[in-house]
């Protein structure tokens, strides 16, 4: 049996099916069950800082002086780097750049190309 999602307006777990509505016992909310999944989280897609969208093995540019934690060092405007891959969390882009060595950077700091 699937597991039923959980109450949007209270976050209950003890939802359950009454025809073609999701109902939630605990604050008698209704919804129907239709809504739930064009409601649903679709993939997102990692974006540079202009909108383009970035896949992995594309290169792309810096476009801001990027200080290095727990380093003197700084990642230049204009720095190219190749080959990137795409994770998920706050730094979504694992690349390793010549000189400096293997990064993590925000998708927001860099534009593709």
């Amino acid at each position: 049996m699937p597991k039923l999602p959980e109450c949007p307006q209270c976050g209950s777990e003890y939802t359950y099916e009454d025809g073609a509505l999701l109902i939630c016992p605990e604050c008698a909310h209704e919804w129907s069950a239709e809504a739930e999944a064009e409601a649903a989280p679709q993939e997102s897609a990692v974006k540079d800082a202009y909108g383009n969208e970035l896949q992995e093995g594309d290169s792309v540019t810096v476009i801001k002086d990027l200080k290095i934690k727990g380093s003197s060092s700084v990642v230049k405007v204009g720095t190219k780097v190749k080959n990137i891959r795409l994770v998920d969390g706050d730094h979504n882009i694992d690349c390793k750049i010549d000189g400096i060595g293997a990064m993590k950077l925000k998708s927001e700091f860099v534009k593709k190309g």
